[in-house]
Order: C-alpha cells, then structure tokens, then sequence
C-alpha cells in the first residue's frame, strides 16, 4: 500500500514527472477532481439507495393494503349479496 501511495504522490517516480511542473499540476488536479465526483457520487448513490429501497418498501406495503382492502371488500360484497338473495326468496 505504501508503494502505492508513493507511486502516486511522489513526484520523482510517477508517471507524469517528465511533463512541466504546470502541465502535471493540472493533470493532477483534474484527476483528483474525478476523483472526488466518483467517490462522492459512489457515496450518495450508496445513501441514495437506502432510500430508494425504503420507498419501494413502503409503496409495495401500500399495495399491499389496497389490494387487502379490495378484496375483503368484494368478499363482503358477495357476502351481502348472498344473503340479500337469500331473504329476498
């Protein structure tokens, strides 16, 4: 992990260290940008998600209890209707 590290920071073994000290500043500064986006957009897109599964939760729930709703409704329905026939006979 060191060597890593040093690989990357250490200006006598990268990669960029033959470029002119402006040209590598910028390279190293629009890298580092990219890579705030991507970890930042990694960690809300992780936060993100959480909500994401708690609204799909929470609508398939709400589905849940209208189609129970529904169909004890229709029972009752069928219910009074059995017995509205049967005292109507």
């Amino acid at each position: 992990m060191k060597n890593w590290y040093l690989t990357i920071v250490n200006s006598d073994r990268y990669a960029l260290s033959d470029l002119p000290l402006s040209q590598r500043f910028q390279v190293m500064a629009t890298l580092s940008f990219m890579w705030t986006a991507i970890f930042c957009a990694s960690t809300g897109a992780w936060l993100w998600y959480g909500e994401l599964v708690v609204a799909h939760v929470l609508l398939v729930l709400g589905l849940i209890a209208t189609t129970a709703t529904f169909q004890s409704a229709k029972r009752r329905t069928t219910a009074a209707t059995r017995t509205h026939n049967v005292n109507n006979r």
